[in-house]
């Protein structure tokens, strides 16, 4: 199937595909593996790893599950160097694998905690990234999609969609268009001298601070929670190295999620300069999840994703029998979906 696709439409067109977070949930459905938000994602990154051929496809994938996932940025040279791609190139497959893994483990703050990370490449140094959350606490799962050339960088609305089964009450988005002059104010913090920065960190550390800065005793403050310490020798650190802008800022190694929250509302309760804290989520899991309560879908565009895999399907290269079983697979899905509506 993904020869197919890739011989009719091209390599970048079957990672926008991948790119899209329903598209990927009907393809891992058509496929036959497990419908569950948080099984497919591996699964089929997985089958993909193992199926995709750089001499057919001329498409790459690194990285992987738990640990598989770190293996990334030293499986991307070696794959990138076989495609004949540039160092220039393979520098910018290093930097995007990076610092997705960074936004959505530390600009986004959704209570998702990232296990999977993988990245498709082409001969042209095109990519899209899949990864994958868990929340400890719900114990359910979140996918994050990425797709190189549609985005200015990788600190401004960088995904093309982020599935979940709910929003997180919350949530800290830096990368949303809201949180623009925010990312802005934190740069000039770290620059700025780090004891005006200490100074301003304790006072919202202070006993009852929080509720005398925001003013108001309605305001939800369980997402302004001030990390408890700070390592002042790293931020000595940030202004010698003095960052040109965030994406810069959050590419240096060691500055994660207390750093970015830190920062971030020291801008807000004592800059004034908002934040984000909307879940930046934009699809929820066509079925709801492992609980098997069905939520209303977008018929139009599973309808048009069922039409793409069933030309897919009919034009692989697959026996007579596997080719029956593919399509009755792909009817008995459409029909279970669809009457939902």
């Amino acid at each position: 199937m993904s020869k197919v696709i890739i011989d009719e439409y091209g390599q970048m067109e079957f990672m926008r595909r991948l790119s899209d977070p329903l598209w990927f949930q009907a393809f891992g459905c058509v496929l036959g593996f497990d419908w569950h938000s948080s099984g497919v994602t591996t699964v089929v990154a997985g089958v993909l790893k193992q199926a995709l051929k750089q001499n057919i496809h001329g498409i790459s994938i690194a990285g992987g599950k738990g640990r598989k996932s770190t293996s990334a940025k030293t499986d991307i040279p070696v794959l990138a160097e076989s495609l004949g791609l540039s160092s220039a190139k393979i520098s910018s497959l290093l930097h995007a694998s990076r610092m997705a893994a960074k936004v959505d483990s530390a600009a986004v703050q959704d209570g998702y905690s990232l296990y999977h990370h993988v990245i498709l490449f082409d001969e042209q140094g095109n990519w899209a990234i899949v990864q994958q959350g868990k929340n400890v606490e719900n114990r359910m799962a979140r996918r994050y999609h990425w797709l190189s050339g549609g985005i200015p960088n990788f600190v401004r609305e960088p995904h093309t969609g982020i599935i979940s089964d709910s929003k997180s009450p919350g949530a800290l988005d830096m990368t949303a268009l809201q949180s623009q002059e925010n990312q802005k104010v934190c740069v000039d913090l770290v620059k700025g001298d780090t004891n005006n920065l200490k100074s301003s960190f304790h006072k919202l550390t202070a006993k009852h601070t929080l509720d005398r800065w925001l003013g108001c005793e309605m305001v939800d403050t369980s997402g302004y929670e001030m990390p408890r310490r700070l390592d002042w020798d790293f931020f000595k650190h940030l202004y010698d190295i003095q960052p040109r802008n965030y994406e810069e800022l959050l590419s240096i190694p060691r500055v994660g999620s207390v750093v970015i929250r830190a920062l971030t509302l020291i801008a807000e309760l004592i800059h004034g300069t908002k934040a984000s804290w909307n879940d930046p989520a934009k699809y929820s899991f066509a079925h709801g999840g492992k609980d098997g309560v069905p939520y209303p879908i977008a018929r139009g565009v599973y309808d048009k994703s069922i039409q793409y895999l069933y030309s897919a399907i009919e034009g692989a290269e697959l026996e007579r029998e596997e080719r029956t079983r593919a399509l009755k697979k792909l009817a008995n899905f459409s029909e279970r979906i669809l009457p939902m509506q």
